[in-house]
């Protein structure tokens, strides 16, 4: 299986660890993402006016080029996948939107949002199967009770980014458990880290993610995992505390450590 894969600005800096295993993990689990060369930054945020059209090409451009390929478009980054999907679904289902940013790229062909977007948990879970997954561990993560965090950008609008339950989810359990590792569930899996109010309101976000550490340490979960670079940042920063020592992973880093590629 080949997927066109969109990789996002932060995979290239910060978090390159999340796209080196999940490439490392593909290649094992026998399914190719090819990124795309002329792939440009998504805009990081899905901008909410109904008139913006400009931060919405670069989206198109990559949806775009997966359909002239015939390809499903594959993203890691959360906050990537979140702008993409629901860029994808404007084009879907708004006449202006469509009508305007066609209009202004000028494709070969119109595009009205015929392709399918993939988070690469997605690929797992539907395209793989967790079952075939777990027939692939060579090292099984045994008696590590791991903690997923979800965020807000995977799941919501709900309506949109159909990923999983909105109020409680369940993927990133499910991989955990087909990896050999014991999944803990806790209350705060799926609020809000803080995003980008770190930039400006630190201790406002200190306090969202304290509250979200405490809640996993409080059911047991001994280490954490999850998708977003920014949630990420966000998280190790309250782990940073003499209180919260906790490790925070991405969930391609224990995938390939459960491969034995890691």
């Amino acid at each position: 299986m080949k997927y066109s894969y969109f990789p996002g600005c932060t995979l290239k800096t910060k978090a390159q660890k999340l796209e080196k295993f999940a490439l490392d993990s593909a290649k094992v689990l026998g399914f190719k993402l090819e990124e795309q060369k002329e792939w440009q930054c998504c805009g990081a945020v899905y901008p909410m006016a109904t008139d913006e059209i400009a931060t919405k090409l670069s989206a198109v451009r990559s949806l775009a080029a997966a359909k002239e390929k015939s390809e499903k478009l594959v993203t890691l980054c959360a906050a990537c996948h979140h702008v993409i999907k629901r860029v994808n679904e404007d084009m879907k289902t708004k006449d202006d939107t469509r009508t305007k940013v066609n209009n202004y790229l000028k494709l070969a062909k119109d595009y009205a949002g015929e392709t399918e977007v993939l988070h690469y948990l997605e690929v797992l879970r539907d395209e793989i199967g967790f079952d075939e997954l777990a027939k692939k561990v060579t090292n099984p993560l045994t008696n590590r009770k791991i903690g997923a965090y979800y965020g807000c950008l995977l799941l919501r609008p709900s309506s949109t980014m159909n990923f999983d339950d909105p109020e409680n989810p369940s993927i990133i359990e499910d991989f955990i458990t087909a990896i050999g590792a014991t999944p803990i569930k806790y209350p705060y899996r799926t609020e809000c880290c803080g995003g980008y109010l770190c930039l400006d309101q630190k201790e406002l976000v200190k306090n969202m993610t304290d509250s979200i550490i405490q809640s996993a340490q409080k059911h047991g979960v001994e280490e954490i995992v999850t998708a977003c670079p920014l949630c990420k940042y966000n998280l190790e920063l309250s782990c940073s505390g003499a209180k919260n020592k906790l490790s925070i992973s991405y969930f391609t880093e224990l995938l390939a450590e459960a491969l034995g590629v890691k």
